[in-house]
């Protein structure tokens, strides 16, 4: 570390040793336009038969509920079973960009995932082929080129996550689409209680994700900061909480957690704790406010 220097000496060393550095480093973004577009055969093939298949698929088991639908290259592992169609996410979804920098033998593990998977139901190719789907000996062809990740990445084995255009590219306030929130958060989007809002907005106007800290029923009413916006002050103490194993609680009695809970709360509640006996805790935690 440097030393504090006297006000004699730093005069001394300033008059000899006068220098000028400079630690910035300039950059910049263009926005220009994308590269004309278009749809590859493989991915008009896929996105044709997994409409058939989502035809096929009760309202109530659609993975990530009704249409209208937008592809999302998150690797989409389709497989038809006695009881008939399931969709299950791969190791890792290729989008359609990342390609450019995919290593073809690690794409082909994701082939080899696939297709462990795709034969365990060995009732799906014989009905992908019957739905008019050419593209099954993917399964079979090793990855080794830039044209053979291609074809994998625009597959029904990684392109067809159908999800709303919302859902798949929205921003908050709207609904935060899964290119731009952390896929471990905007996984409870489908799964949480409607009545529990999962994001939330800061005093600072960004926007963040919390969960309640303890079961439904608990009465705890004290919030658990999941994510926030890097650079923030909300985003150092979740780094700060997690580098030290903790976790980053907000006060029941805050309008954080009343708004969070509003549903499920008395009107006029001071706090979201209920006063019920707590299961949990949230002992140990560094507290964000």
């Amino acid at each position: 570390m440097p030393q504090t220097l006297t006000a004699s000496r730093s005069r001394h060393v300033a008059a000899r040793a006068t220098h000028t550095e400079n630690e910035d480093y300039p950059w910049g973004i263009r926005l220009v336009d994308h590269p004309p577009r278009f749809e590859s055969a493989t991915f008009r093939a896929a996105k044709k038969v997994v409409h058939k298949i989502l035809d096929e698929v009760s309202v109530a088991e659609l993975p990530y509920g009704p249409g209208p639908w937008e592809m999302h290259h998150g690797g989409s592992l389709w497989v038809k079973g006695e009881t008939g169609w399931q969709m299950f996410r791969a190791r890792v979804g290729i989008e359609w960009s990342m390609q450019f920098c995919a290593d073809p033998a690690k794409v082909d593990r994701l082939r080899v995932d696939a297709k462990a998977l795709i034969d365990a139901f060995p009732l799906t190719s014989p009905a992908l082929v019957e739905l008019g789907y050419r593209d099954v000996d993917l399964l079979e062809h090793k990855i080794a080129t830039a044209d053979d990740v291609a074809a994998w990445t625009d597959s029904l084995f990684n392109a067809c996550v159908p999800l709303s255009r919302a859902h798949h590219q929205g921003i908050l306030p709207g609904v935060p689409g899964e290119h731009h929130y952390p896929w471990p958060v905007k996984g409870a989007d489908y799964i949480r209680y409607d009545d529990f809002p999962l994001w939330i907005t800061l005093p600072d106007g960004t926007h963040a994700a919390v969960t309640p800290v303890d079961v439904r029923g608990s009465g705890d009413g004290h919030l658990r900061l999941v994510y926030a916006r890097h650079g923030t002050k909300a985003g150092d103490a979740l780094a700060a909480a997690q580098t030290k194993g903790q976790m980053a609680v907000i006060r029941p009695d805050s309008k954080l957690a009343l708004n969070a809970f509003a549903k499920q709360i008395e009107p006029g509640s001071r706090t979201a704790s209920t006063g019920k006996r707590r299961r949990g805790g949230h002992g140990g935690s560094a507290a964000a406010r």
